[in-house]
């Protein structure tokens, strides 16, 4: 068996759960067998991101997470879509503040 944690996040709420899983399990079994998901019913592992340390399981740095064979102690991270494009939030931020500068409220 391998230790390992998955985690989740909310504003208000983060959830760590320490677990032990067979030799060989993907990162998404590991998920699975957590038991994190009857905890947040909001996750859909279908779109959801995975990661591993912060770094994306995403195919391409590393294998995607049908693909990706846990190792002992590696954090496995469920990642929540984003809100709001940062590209987005920052062109808008951009445009106040050059609304402001130009006396603008």
């Amino acid at each position: 068996m391998i230790p390992v944690e998955v985690v989740y996040a909310l504003p208000q709420r983060q959830c760590l759960l320490r677990v032990e899983v067979p030799q060989g399990s993907t990162a998404l079994q590991a998920v699975q067998q957590s038991g994190i998901l009857a905890q947040f019913s909001e996750i859909d592992l279908a779109t959801a991101s995975l990661g591993v340390f912060s770094r994306l399981l995403d195919g391409h740095t590393l294998p995607l997470p049908p693909d990706y064979l846990v190792k002992p102690h590696d954090r496995i991270e469920i990642y929540r879509p984003l809100l709001v494009d940062p590209k987005q939030a920052r062109l808008r931020r951009a445009a106040k503040k050059r609304h402001t500068a130009k006396g603008g409220q």
